[in-house]
């Protein structure tokens, strides 16, 4: 497939079914993976699961001061972060003219706000070591929009516009930003 030996890898939402899969894919091809999300305890069982070139640290992505404490911790354990995949995603699924305005929110504050405090955070790392790659998890909903999800698929796609604009800005730097439905 591919080797990523000797690099890094940050997945939020590490403990979720697409996160655990693709955290497990990049330890496969040996990449060391730092595991996050926001059970401890969790991140704990699946990094032993995983093996010794994974660790895991929770964190709220939604919070910009948690996103620097997470990046330090794991530049302390690996020296270099290589590729951010910016996974973590919820849904608050319901009629448009009937959800709470708090399952909006929820779900724009994790997934699209999440994923721009870890492009901040990574991104200012990637533009000093002048490389680095940001993989945004997105979803056909946020191209195409979907019953019942205005947020989800609103959220997806504001990270299909934000993925672009980042991909823009820091390709010129030696930072690739790649979006996958």
């Amino acid at each position: 497939m591919f080797d990523l030996t000797n690099k890094t890898v940050l997945v939020t939402g590490a403990t979720g079914g697409i996160g655990r899969a693709i955290c497990r894919t990049l330890y496969a091809q040996g990449a060391n993976v730092i595991l996050t999300d926001m059970n401890q305890e969790t991140l704990d069982e699946f990094a032993k699961e995983l093996g010794d070139r994974a660790i895991g640290f929770a964190a709220n992505i939604s919070d910009v001061e948690s996103m620097q404490t997470l990046l330090k911790k794991a530049q302390e354990k690996f020296e270099s972060i290589d590729i951010l995949v910016n996974n973590a995603g919820i849904t608050r699924d319901g009629l448009l003219l009937t959800m709470k305005e708090d399952d909006f929110d929820a779900v724009i504050e994790t997934n699209l706000k999440g994923a721009f405090n870890m492009i901040k955070a990574a991104g200012m790392y990637f533009l000093k070591q002048k490389q680095g790659c940001i993989l945004n998890i997105s979803s056909v909903s946020g191209m195409m929009g979907n019953v019942g999800q205005a947020n989800y698929a609103a959220s997806k796609a504001g990270l299909i516009g934000l993925t672009k604009t980042v991909a823009k800005g820091l390709a010129p730097r030696g930072v690739r930003c790649n979006a996958i439905a």
